[in-house]
């Protein structure tokens, strides 16, 4: 008798996983799957915290990431492909020289991050979505910030392969204090099950040289039918990324599907479960997978059902905020608000406080500045940038 479509789809997703399971290299077989992880309390048992809120900016289109800029002027990504600085309020005309950017659903331009040296350089990165509706794909470049304009623009990364969907893009960056660079890569949704593979870019995240180079200490390099740039796999979207200087490495979060948003200590090498291991189940109410936790899989250090839809990342450092130094601030999308992490003097975590929960607004980017101030920005058709302070 035929099989089924949706029998077909679940045979193959079978042989997927089992096919990548073969593929791993005996490194990654050895990391072991912890205990379950810390479950969130339910979000009405999270208390609220109150902060002073000033609008900086207003009237931007779906901004997703922002920049501080040594004199204090603020750069903005909007999805719908446009840069902007920001000075004392003013938001300029979009800043030329932007790369062509692939817009429909999620796909966009996202992060902005200026280079380590960015005082001497003066290069940022950009990564976005670039191709069509039938074959497209994550793409970084670097550029030079001169004036109002971006000279010397250069592809440095390309996730491969292209996709025919426009979600899941992943899309963070955020630089090691070794001067390397890691990029988050999505599933792209219908892929999921390559998440578990690691002859390709699908919910990886990567690391590589600013200039686009092969560091020869990743933890795949040299490794038969694997992708080099591999520095972590089994994501789903990362759309959270930072260095965590009270872990001492680097740091995400993802976005489950219903329930089981992450946060996850990265260790070069390992495999963060998706699919494989959730604790979440599909949109439909279907079960993804029996397990939540999975031999060589690494478990989340704190995972949240239902989900809030976590998007931005920082680890406070600063004294502005009194007693939140070394606490991570996470954006919330569907949750809409600012969801502080308490942790302490070690990075366990202790508590959980929504912050601008009044506001009724999608939260999707998150940065400390250097005076210890917080800006967020919203995400809607006319979304703002905001300020905190201590009230």
């Amino acid at each position: 008798m035929p099989l089924s479509a949706r029998s077909c789809r679940a045979a193959l997703a079978a042989l997927a996983l089992a096919t990548a399971l073969l593929l791993l290299p005996h490194a990654a077989l050895a990391q072991s799957s912890e205990g379950p992880a810390l479950a969130s309390p339910p979000p009405g048992e999270i208390a609220r915290e109150a902060v002073r809120v000033e609008t900086v900016a207003s009237g931007l289109e779906h901004p997703w990431s922002l920049a501080v800029l040594p004199d204090g002027d603020l750069l903005v990504t909007e999805r719908p492909g446009r840069l902007r600085r920001i000075h004392d309020g003013a938001v300029s005309a979009p800043i030329a020289g932007v790369p062509a950017v692939w817009v429909d659903r999620q796909a966009g331009l996202f992060d902005v991050v200026l280079d380590p040296d960015f005082t001497a350089t003066r290069l940022l990165y950009l990564s976005y979505a670039h191709g069509s509706g039938g074959a497209n794909t994550l793409r970084v470049a670097r550029a030079r910030l001169a004036g109002d304009a971006l000279d010397d623009l250069e592809v440095i990364f390309e996730a491969q392969p292209y996709r025919a969907t426009s979600a899941h893009y992943g899309g963070r960056l955020a630089f090691l204090p070794d001067g390397t660079l890691l990029v988050s890569n999505g599933e792209g949704y219908a892929y999921r099950e390559e998440a578990q593979r690691l002859d390709s870019h699908f919910g990886t995240i990567v690391r590589l040289f600013p200039d686009g180079g092969m560091p020869q200490d990743n933890p795949f390099f040299g490794h038969e039918h694997v992708q080099p740039f591999v520095y972590t796999y089994g994501h789903r979207n990362v759309q959270g990324l930072a260095w965590d200087p009270v872990t001492g490495g680097p740091i995400a979060h993802e976005h489950g599907p219903r329930g089981g948003d992450e946060i996850n200590l990265l260790t070069p090498g390992a495999n963060y479960g998706w699919p494989l291991a959730t604790y979440g189940i599909d949109y439909s109410g279907a079960l993804i997978s029996p397990y939540q936790t999975y031999p060589g899989t690494v478990q989340p250090v704190l995972y949240w059902a239902p989900s809030i839809a976590p998007s931005g990342l920082a680890v406070y450092q600063g004294d502005l905020f009194a007693g939140w130094d070394g606490d991570l601030l996470v954006g919330a999308l569907a949750g809409q608000h600012l969801r502080r992490v308490i942790r302490d003097d070690s990075g366990v975590i202790t508590g959980q406080t929504a912050l601008l929960a009044d506001l009724g607004q999608r939260i999707r980017d998150v940065r400390v500045a250097p005076d210890g101030s917080v800006y967020v920005l919203t995400d809607a058709a006319d979304g703002a940038v905001l300020r905190l302070t201590p009230q």
